[in-house]
């Protein structure tokens, strides 16, 4: 009978998991002004493990109460700073060590299945009607798009976020030897 993890059986999934997790992804939110988008972001950059998020101009702030609501206390296991503008904040991402990769719809963008991730990324995500500026977008090494099948013709910035890093992550496990391990797998207790 399928049956919940109780709390030391989830405990023991997301730390088996967290072992498989290989590089570094960090976040640069370009002029994301809701503070629910954020706060969504902010839980599901805490639930990949994102190295750090870098917050430019008029984003909205992770302790805005609204944010914090959204985010339920997930925005105190990620680190983030403030820049001015997207130059300085992926210069920053750069000289931390991470490849800049824009989530956009543009004439040059791939689908992000086919990106190369085998080092350290920087995932830039943008305004939720205007999407990235022109200079978040000059500074992206490579741009990357998700592919829809229905007929809207974007996500939501938040979603969006997660599916990104979702991807990106899942990319990872899969170069790790030994095969899919699943709740099943785990030592009994759980």
């Amino acid at each position: 009978m399928t049956r919940q993890l109780d709390s030391t059986g989830l405990k023991r999934l997301h730390r088996a998991w967290r072992r498989r997790a290989a590089g570094e992804v960090g976040l640069i939110l370009d002029h994301v002004q809701s503070p629910f988008n954020v706060g969504a972001i902010l839980r599901s950059a805490a639930a990949f493990k994102v190295g750090h998020l870098w917050l430019v101009g008029d984003t909205a702030s992770p302790t805005d109460t609204k944010a914090a609501k959204l985010a339920l206390g997930s925005q105190r296991f990620v680190d983030w700073t403030w820049y001015d503008t997207a130059p300085e904040a992926a210069a920053a991402a750069r000289e931390a060590g991470y490849r800049i990769l824009g989530i956009e719809l543009t004439d040059d963008a791939v689908p992000l299945d086919q990106v190369t991730v085998d080092g350290p990324v920087a995932l830039v995500l943008g305004h939720e009607d205007r999407g990235l500026s022109p200079a978040a977008l000059g500074t992206c090494d490579e741009v990357a798009f998700i592919p829809q099948l229905g007929r809207i013709g974007s996500l939501n910035v938040a979603t969006a976020a997660a599916i990104a890093l979702y991807e990106v992550r899942r990319r990872s496990w899969a170069v790790i030897p030994g095969g899919e391990r699943g709740a099943a797998d785990l030592p009994s207790g759980g």
